[in-house]
């Protein structure tokens, strides 16, 4: 009986925020789409403003779960500018969560609206959520022979052409790296030693294409490129080996006590146009993430082992910034499970809006 309230008791850490994560995305997405259709005859520049404020609201109600609920610390070493910019965030990728961290730092600039995603082709079947980071201005690509680069030019140049706020984010390395899949280590080193490249040990060789169509679309429009390297603290074994990073359900059961952030601001105009230099600069961008990985993981130096150089600052998200979100939303939500009517409309909406975004997407 004790262990199964145990059980009982930490499944709830997950189920209660994401019960209302997703209860809260019918009445989202009710909203947005008002909004989508009195836009109709507005310019586009007006549309995205509101949006952005429609998407600001819903992320930070997220925020409130991911930093607030599971008091997670967040270590911050650089500087992180106070003013909003326009600019395409690249990062190692390792888990579920990290598309969270971007908006933690994000919502650090009051930029969270802007935040738009390069999502790989496959998630474009979430319910919702799929259609919805499309129209939001994120970017479905799939990998190799089958991206589109065509695709992803003409989405990028129609949203700088409205002035839409552009906050990027892109996980150059494709796929997630995860200690415990082998196979997809040694084929990533393989790739590097065929193109003379140096071989990563705490990340996946970057691949190039869509950072690289990114910035040189939107480079009249960008300010910088901002260079994230990110580390979950409680990762690393008791043999001393790397752990998988924590997947958002086990983010949210509150199993990560810190996630180490490394910022480091590129201004644009040091960036190569040229695809060759480019490939250069983006691999030595990635030795550098590994070298502070591996800093970070296997210091011999009891000082420096789970952190990176220079001093890291705790951030502390406050109350504010996130709670409010929440009593919107549920106050928007509740209307609708109070009645039969209301009841209805839900779930319609889910329905309905699972059956559009599946519809639109394959058109």
């Amino acid at each position: 009986m004790l262990l199964s309230l145990v059980v009982h008791t930490y499944s709830l850490r997950y189920w209660f925020p994401a019960t209302i994560m997703l209860g809260t995305a019918p009445a989202y997405l009710l909203s947005w789409g008002a909004w989508r259709l009195l836009s109709t005859v507005l310019p586009a520049r007006v549309y995205h403003k509101l949006d952005d404020r429609l998407y600001c609201i819903y992320q930070s109600m997220v925020l409130f779960f991911f930093e607030n609920y599971t008091g997670v610390e967040i270590v911050i070493y650089g500087d992180i500018p106070k003013n909003k910019e326009n600019v395409i965030y690249l990062s190692n990728h390792q888990c579920t969560a990290d598309w969270i961290i971007a908006d933690m730092l994000a919502i650090r600039q009051s930029a969270i609206g802007h935040v738009r995603y390069v999502l790989k082709d496959g998630l474009k079947w979430l319910p919702l959520y799929g259609w919805y980071f499309s129209q939001h201005g994120g970017i479905y690509v799939k990998r190799s022979a089958k991206f589109n680069e065509k695709a992803m030019k003409k989405k990028l140049s129609t949203q700088t052409q409205s002035g839409a706020p552009m906050y990027l984010v892109i996980f150059p390395e494709g796929t997630r790296y995860n200690p415990e899949l082998k196979n997809v280590i040694a084929d990533s080193q393989a790739f590097a030693t065929k193109e003379g490249l140096a071989v990563l040990k705490h990340t996946l060789t970057p691949r190039m294409k869509a950072s690289h169509i990114a910035i040189e679309t939107m480079r009249g429009h960008l300010d910088a490129v901002y260079d994230v390297t990110v580390a979950y603290e409680g990762t690393l074994g008791p043999s001393g080996r790397r752990k998988p990073a924590p997947s958002m359900p086990e983010f949210l059961c509150k199993e990560c006590p810190r996630v180490h952030i490394h910022f480091d601001r590129v201004d644009i105009e040091e960036i190569p146009p040229e695809p060759v230099f480019f490939r250069r600069w983006l691999h030595e961008r990635f030795e550098m993430k590994d070298r502070l990985l591996t800093d970070f993981y296997e210091s011999e130096d009891a000082d420096k082992i789970h952190k990176f150089p220079r001093e890291g600052k705790p951030s502390p998200l406050k109350l504010s910034k996130t709670l409010p979100s929440v009593l919107i939303l549920g106050g928007l939500t509740l209307p609708l499970l109070m009645t039969e009517n209301g009841r209805k409309l839900y779930v319609r909406t889910w329905v309905y809006g699972t059956l559009l975004g599946w519809l639109w997407l394959k058109a």
